[in-house]
């Protein structure tokens, strides 16, 4: 299991996983806010981490929140090893109407990720591939099953 360190603002609860198997921890916000209707707004958590070097913490929306409008912007988010500031949420609403989420709500969910640095090979030409530059869409949208 991997050990992360953590540092919490007062009234704010460590992370935790939902379920035995669930892949993330839930992150809750740290503060009461009001984002409104078609609009973002930086939700504080009061989470501080100190990720192992070789991983990062990948923070992405929750289902339940996802499938109401209310998602993170720019996810998935990176919390790289290297980095001990705040954990802050970009929260977007894509409802019509305003969204409250309250200290403590559940709002994102963190996966831990080994990283791996790569070295890159400056070449003048690629390996050919049956797709080759295709892309945004070429391969359509139906069934690849025979």
């Amino acid at each position: 299991m991997l050990d992360v360190r953590i540092k919490t603002d007062e009234g704010v609860d460590v992370p935790a996983y939902a379920t035995d198997g669930s892949s993330g921890v839930d992150i809750a916000a740290g503060e009461t806010v009001r984002i409104f209707s078609e609009s973002w707004q930086k939700v504080r958590t009061g989470l501080y981490f100190e990720i192992p070097e070789g991983f990062e913490m990948q923070v992405r929306s929750r289902s339940g929140l996802a499938s109401q409008g209310i998602t993170i912007m720019n996810q998935p988010g990176t919390l790289d090893s290297d980095y001990r500031g705040e954990l802050i949420l970009i929260v977007h609403n894509h409802q019509k109407g305003s969204y409250r989420i309250s200290k403590g709500d559940r709002i994102a969910q963190g996966v831990f990720v080994a990283v791996e640095r790569v070295k890159f090979t400056l070449v003048d030409t690629l390996n050919d591939t049956h797709r080759g530059a295709g892309g945004l869409g070429s391969t359509g949208v139906g069934s690849t099953c025979p």
